[in-house]
C-alpha cells in the first residue's frame, strides 16, 4: 500500500521510524499518567492492585477486539507471522516466561514501566534497562544465541486458539468493573494504550507495507526494540533504525514531556549495593527472559495475544506465574528478616523501594 500513498523522498522503512515514534510518544504519555504496568497489577499493594489490573486487561481487551476487526476487515493477516508459527518452542517459551516475571519482580517493574520510569529520572530503571537491553542483544545475536538456537529446537505443534476467545478479556474487565469501579479517567487511559496495538499492526502490516521494500510486520514491544536501540547507538553508521527504535524513542520522549510538565521529573538512585545487585539480576533475567520468551508483558502479551496466539498465552501465562512465585519468595525472605530483625538489629532495609 506503501507506494500508492506518492511519497518521494521516504522510504517505508524510515516511515516506520516515524509510526514508531508517534506510537511511543503516545504510550509513554498515557503510560505514565496510568502507572501502566502489569507487575503492580499482580504482587503491588493491595491498594494499587485492583486499578492496575483492571487497566491492564482494558487495554488487552481493546488491543484484542481491535487487532480481530482489522482481521476480520481483510487489512492484516497473520499465517506467516511468528506469533502463529505451527512448530511451538514450549521449554524456550515457558523458562524464558519464568524468567522474565522473576526479574520484573525483582526490578520492580517490567521493561515498558522501566522505560517510562527512566524517562522520569530514575537511575535505577536506567541502569536495568541497559543491562536488560545488553543481555537480551547477546541472546539475539551474541554469546548467548547458541543456547537460545538449541532451546528453539524443541519444539511440539502449536494448536491453535479459537476466534472466540477474543472476548475473553472483554468478560475479564467486565468482572473486574462489577467488582472494582475504578475512574473514568483510568479507564480512558487503559482503552487509548490498547488502541495503540492494532494501530501499529496496520501500520507495519497495510499502511507502509511495500512489496518491493518489505518491513518487519510488528507491533509494541520493549525487548528486541531495546536491544535493537542499543545496537543502532553503538553502531548508527552500519545500521538503519526501525520501528522498535523509533517506538522507544518516542516512549522516553513522550514520558519526559509528561514528567516535565507535570512537575514530576526527580532524580533517584540506589540506596545500597545489595540493591544494586538485585536490580541487575532482575534486568538480565529479563533480557535473556523476554527473548526466550518472544517478548515482555506488553509485546508478548498484549502485541502476542491480540493475534490469538498460543505461544503468546504460553508466554503471558509462564510471565504471571514466575512473577507470583518470585513475590511470594521475597516475601518469605522480607519476613524471616524481619523476624530476626526483632531480636537483633539488621543493616537489610525491609523492602527494596519500588522502582
Amino acid at each position: 500500500m506503501f507506494e500508492t500513498l506518492g511519497f518521494e523522498t521516504l522510504t517505508p522503512r524510515s516511515a516506520s521510524v516515524l509510526l514508531g515514534t508517534s506510537l511511543g510518544l503516545a504510550f509513554g504519555v498515557l503510560a505514565f499518567l496510568s502507572r501502566f504496568c502489569l507487575r503492580r497489577g499482580l504482587v503491588g499493594t493491595a491498594s494499587e492492585r485492583h486499578s492496575a489490573l483492571t487497566t491492564w486487561l482494558l487495554a488487552l481487551a481493546v488491543a484484542v477486539i481491535g487487532t480481530q476487526a482489522a482481521v476480520w476487515a481483510g487489512w492484516i493477516n497473520f499465517a506467516e507471522h511468528r506469533f502463529l508459527a505451527p512448530d511451538l518452542p514450549l521449554v524456550e517459551i515457558l523458562l524464558g516466561g519464568v524468567m522474565f516475571g522473576v526479574g520484573m519482580v525483582l526490578t520492580r517493574g517490567c521493561l515498558s514501566r522501566l522505560t517510562v520510569l527512566a524517562a522520569t529520572g530514575n537511575l535505577r530503571a536506567l541502569v536495568v534497562l541497559g543491562v536488560a537491553a545488553l543481555t537480551a542483544l547477546a541472546t539475539l545475536k551474541g554469546a548467548i544465541a547458541p543456547l537460545r538456537l538449541g532451546l528453539e529446537d524443541m519444539t511440539v505443534a502449536a494448536p491453535p486458539l479459537p476466534t472466540w476467545l477474543a472476548i475473553a478479556p472483554v468478560v475479564a474487565v467486565a468482572g473486574m468493573l462489577a467488582r472494582h469501579r475504578p475512574t473514568l479517567g483510568q479507564l480512558t487511559l487503559g482503552a487509548l494504550i490498547g488502541a495503540l496495538v492494532p494501530l501499529a499492526w496496520v501500520g507495519t502490516g497495510l499502511v507502509l507495507q511495500d512489496e518491493f521494500d518489505p518491513i518487519t510486520f510488528e507491533s509494541l514491544a520493549f525487548t528486541a526494540p531495546w536491544a535493537d536501540s542499543l545496537f543502532w547507538t553503538v553502531a548508527a553508521s552500519a545500521v538503519s533504525g526501525n520501528f522498535g527504535t523509533g517506538l522507544i524513542g518516542g516512549v522516553l520522549a513522550g514520558a519526559l514531556l509528561t514528567a516535565l510538565l507535570t512537575r514530576q521529573f526527580a532524580w533517584q538512585s540506589f540506596e545500597s549495593a545489595g540493591q544494586m545487585g538485585q536490580y541487575l539480576t532482575g534486568g538480565a533475567l529479563m533480557g535473556m527472559g523476554g527473548v526466550f520468551a518472544g517478548g515482555c508483558t506488553v509485546g508478548a502479551g498484549m502485541s502476542g495475544l491480540s493475534t490469538l496466539s498460543f505461544a503468546a498465552f504460553v508466554a503471558l501465562g509462564s510471565i504471571v506465574l514466575g512473577a507470583l512465585a518470585a513475590d511470594r519468595l521475597l516475601t518469605r525472605r522480607l519476613n524471616r528478616q524481619s523476624n530476626v530483625g526483632s531480636v537483633a538489629p539488621s543493616a537489610t532495609p525491609a523492602t527494596p523501594p519500588a522502582a
